[in-house]
């Protein structure tokens, strides 16, 4: 079995966007027709260089290779052009490849992705969302505390036992910095009427984008804690993890961390440092399905669970869903909301999610397929990237 052809897809994600702004999928397909998908996250480049990337990196690397070699194939990316080391955007291609090439080998194999990489370990997923803002809203949900109490009871309603919320402010390229105490303020107010509305039906997790100082997110986590939360969500930026420990080791809010890393490299970092008790590795980003395997084994050593993120499309969700069936140590998988919408509309069978719980697929590869029909209608227009950060400090 060789690899023979790729095709780059970037969709448009129409307006509430959830998920972020496009997409950016792939497919390959080997010699005898067996294709596979796969989704890059957050590259920080716009889409369409991004489809070129995919598009150089499989013709120097995978073309031609039988796709079960991924290992080989691996080691041969990310040491690409004398680098050897955990570049983001690199591994954010490489995650979209891998992804495709562990679809085909499953869809060979005749198995579920999870099947091949130790068996199932769960029957059902636990998940959670963020509070969305919706079309119509005449207030920023997440700077109202009492719009998002009644969003957090809805959710609580619709089968949701977490919940996650960000009112630490906005973030900026010149982050971490100290929270105002207005901001202090909010943040204590959100989780408070949160956890009032919700009472201990549902767990409280505190989304943050690394906004904060080591001392500052200190200072806030003692506003937090009489609120239970079950995390405190990458407190200061990714680059520090030592920083991120001091912020663990002052709190009893378990920290969660991970989403902007790559690599076993990266996370071994995160693990030894003891920055984090939850690693919410990306699986579009952090090197592929098997990367993301070895960094929960790393963890399970470590008494560590996992979370994958999402902020994407299903791709990466299916993806995700696959790690954490086979993965002792998981603890929740992140959704957007129900996985309904445009998210279902992009593949042929939407993702199963019922009561609060994914429900793992048992169809062969990752279990979804991309409606090619349907998204060559959703081209991606615009010139803004994924997610972008604010560009001034906060005056």
């Amino acid at each position: 079995m060789k690899l023979k052809d790729i095709k780059t897809f970037v969709v448009g994600n129409p307006p509430p966007h959830n998920g972020g702004r496009y997409f950016v999928f792939v497919k390959l397909t080997t010699d005898g027709n067996v294709h596979g998908v796969g989704e890059a996250y957050c590259v920080p480049f716009h889409p369409s260089i991004v489809a070129q990337m995919l598009e150089d990196v499989f013709g120097r690397y995978l073309a031609g290779e039988d796709p079960h070699n991924i290992e080989r194939i691996w080691r041969r990316v990310y040491s690409s052009g004398f680098t050897q080391h955990s570049d983001l955007t690199l591994m954010g291609v490489l995650s979209a490849l891998e992804m495709a090439c562990c679809d085909i080998i499953g869809k060979e194999a005749g198995q579920p992705v999870y099947n091949l990489l130790g068996g199932r370990v769960h029957e059902r997923l636990r998940s959670y969302t963020y509070i969305y803002a919706r079309p119509g809203d005449k207030v920023d949900v997440y700077q109202d505390p009492d719009l998002s109490a009644e969003r957090a009871v809805e959710l609580v309603r619709q089968g949701f036992t977490a919940i996650k919320f960000d009112p630490a402010g906005p973030y900026t390229a010149f982050d971490g910095r100290q929270l105002r105490l207005p901001a202090l303020d909010l943040c204590e107010r959100f989780v408070r009427q949160l956890r009032e509305a919700v009472g201990s039906k549902a767990d409280l997790l505190f989304g943050t984008h690394g906004q904060m100082t080591a001392a500052g997110a200190i200072r806030l986590a003692r506003r937090l804690e009489p609120y239970d939360p079950l995390w405190f969500e990458e407190p200061v930026p990714p680059d520090a993890p030592e920083e991120m420990a001091r912020v663990a080791r002052a709190t009893s809010i378990p920290i969660a961390a991970g989403e902007r890393l790559a690599t076993k490299y990266d996370f071994a970092r995160l693990l030894r440092a003891g920055s984090a008790a939850i690693l919410q590795m990306n699986l579009g980003r952090v090197g592929g399905i098997l990367e993301a395997k070895k960094i929960a084994a790393m963890a399970e050593v470590e008494h560590v669970q996992i979370a994958p993120h999402l902020y994407c499309g299903p791709v990466v969700g299916a993806a995700n869903i696959q790690l954490a069936t086979c993965s002792p140590n998981f603890l929740i998988q992140e959704s957007i909301e129900t996985w309904q919408g445009f998210h279902a509309a992009i593949l042929r069978k939407p993702i199963r999610w019922s009561e609060g719980y994914i429900i793992p697929p048992t169809e062969p590869g990752l279990g979804v397929e991309l409606n090619e029909e349907y998204i060559k209608d959703f081209p991606y227009k615009g010139s803004q990237l994924h997610l972008e950060m604010g560009a001034q400090p906060l005056p």
